[in-house]
């Protein structure tokens, strides 16, 4: 199936006005803008040249093998004194073993392999070309060199924060581009303050009589994007002006790639002490975590801050998307993940999917399911504004559980389907999100009522040893900046506090209530 770009008639026509985009709606196509100001963007904290940065200009000049080589290498002696700990460890397993020696090993083995993926196999497919790629990654089709981008954005009631972030998306360099904002029935001002920016930066604005919720906003977004490359971000980032195109230039280098996550930060990571440890916590969580997933090509949730769609590869699936229930009810969420599901999962779950959903006009442009490979690149950057008080950080964190649950149910029955590697990354950190709960009951709870306050003590020291892990590899990848020190304070915040929302979250999945609100 073919689909027809548009040309000089349809560029008239969007950049007319027109009302009635849908029930309850309204919809202004601006005309073009000219060149936009971006707005100011954190900058590192300090700088200055040192060998770390020295080293890497030396492996960057090495031909491709050499650096493959000598890269695997330098993280191995690096891993060494994590490695001895696991083989002093593990020879006493003969010897007798109990449920916190387990638990232990299997947190450090997979600290190891997430850490030796990350920086021994991870390339990012908007500076190089992939060293392992699918076997048919010829067959995929190929985008344009210069691909049209529909750059979509839902918002509700953000209006001290939206010019900022619609600011930012209309300052990205890169040329063919379609930015679509929908306001869905926000009580603030937003729509307003929107409306009078439209003309100046070249936004189609949809605006919603009825609150509708962030995930159906979003599909009425993709009702008017007529790009090849679908790109969502959250109503509360901005995006560095080179971040479409590092994601452009990922997809269109590698077909292979059905969608593509960036690499996020913090905005406001001096507005208190919980913002900067979240800070260092996002850039692990995509640095480490996600690298690793794309070095197998399966990376399970492209975040929403920066999160870059084939059209061809989730069209056939927004209905499913928009009308997705779970346990007998809508589950209202944007769930990134859930999206990334019908990417990675189409080639065994697409057919029954786009025929429980034939009749949508999503569907009627029938695209073949394909086994897509799901990456992320690290210099496309955005930035977001991560909760600075600890009841927002609360209700952000339960949200994100109930996305998890409802995901591990999708993406969990075909992920064993993708490899061993993606399988073990996939189902590993199930398995300890799942079994956090108990651990902390056993060791936080159980342990200090029966007298055994040395387990207690045992256990947070190597909650803390892995942060303090963590820790270092952002040292590693930053290191003018002393934050990594806030890293195993969020260790301890994840095993003291958040793994008791999972249990919550699991009985309250029926509430969803949306909102980006920081504060």
């Amino acid at each position: 199936m073919t689909r027809t770009r548009p040309g000089p008639e349809s560029t008239a026509r969007d950049n007319s006005v027109r009302a009635g985009a849908g029930s309850g709606s309204a919809a202004v196509d601006a005309p073009a803008a000219g060149p936009v100001a971006a707005p100011a963007l954190p900058g590192p904290r300090l700088s200055g040249a040192t060998g770390a940065d020295r080293l890497r200009t030396r492996l960057d000049a090495l031909d491709a093998g050499t650096r493959r080589g000598a890269v695997r290498l330098l993280v191995l002696l690096a891993l060494l004194p994590l490695l001895a700990v696991l083989a002093t460890q593990a020879v006493r397993l003969p010897h007798g073993f109990g449920p916190a020696m387990i638990y232990g090993l299997a947190v450090l083995t997979g600290t190891l392999c997430l850490l030796y993926a990350a920086y021994s196999r991870y390339d990012d497919p908007a500076v190089r070309e992939l060293r392992r790629r699918p076997r048919d990654h010829a067959s995929f089709p190929a985008l344009p060199e210069q691909p049209r981008v529909s750059f979509l954005l839902a918002v509700k009631d953000e209006r001290e924060h939206i010019e900022a972030c619609v600011r930012s998306m209309a300052a990205v360099d890169h040329p063919d581009l379609q930015i679509v904002v929908v306001d869905d029935a926000s009580e603030d001002g937003t729509g307003d303050l929107l409306e009078r920016l439209a003309p100046e930066l070249g936004i189609t604005l949809i605006r919603l009589e009825r609150n509708v919720g962030k995930k159906a906003a979003l599909v009425r977004a993709c009702e008017v994007a007529d790009g090849d490359v679908l790109l969502f971000t959250d109503s509360d980032c901005v995006i560095a002006p080179d971040a479409v195109r590092h994601c452009v230039t990922a997809m269109v280098r590698h077909p292979e790639l059905g969608a593509v996550s960036g690499h996020c930060r913090a905005l406001n990571a001096d507005s208190s002490l919980l913002a900067r440890v979240q800070d260092v916590w996002y850039e692990g969580q995509f640095r480490v975590s996600k690298a690793a997933e794309a070095s197998f090509g399966s990376v399970s949730c492209v975040s929403g801050p920066l999160a870059a769609f084939r059209r061809e590869a989730i069209l056939n699936y927004l209905p499913a998307w928009a009308e997705d229930s779970f346990l007998g009810a809508p589950f209202r969420f944007a769930t990134d993940r859930q999206l990334t599901g019908y990417v990675l999962g189409q080639a065994w779950r697409g057919k029954a999917l786009k025929k429980r959903h034939a009749d949508s006009p999503f569907v009627r442009d029938d695209h073949p399911e394909r086994a897509w490979h799901v990456g992320y690149t690290r210099s496309a950057k955005v930035w977001t504004r991560v909760p600075s008080r600890p009841g927002s950080f609360l209700r952000q964190q339960i949200r994100w559980k109930k996305s998890f649950i409802r995901n591990l149910f999708f993406t969990g029955s075909f992920m064993w389907r993708r490899g061993l590697a993606p399988a073990a990354l996939y189902y590993g950190h199930a398995l300890w999100v799942v079994a956090a709960p108990l651990l902390v009951v056993r060791h936080l709870v159980w342990a200090p009522l029966h007298l055994a306050g040395l387990l207690t003590l045992l256990y947070l020291c190597g909650v803390v040893l892995k942060g303090c892990v963590w820790g270092l590899a952002y040292r590693v990848d930053h290191p003018h900046d002393r934050a990594w020190r806030y890293r195993p304070l969020m260790s301890l915040l994840s095993c003291c506090v958040l793994a008791w929302l999972l249990p919550y979250a699991a009985l309250t999945l029926r509430r969803s209530v949306w909102s980006r609100s920081a504060s």
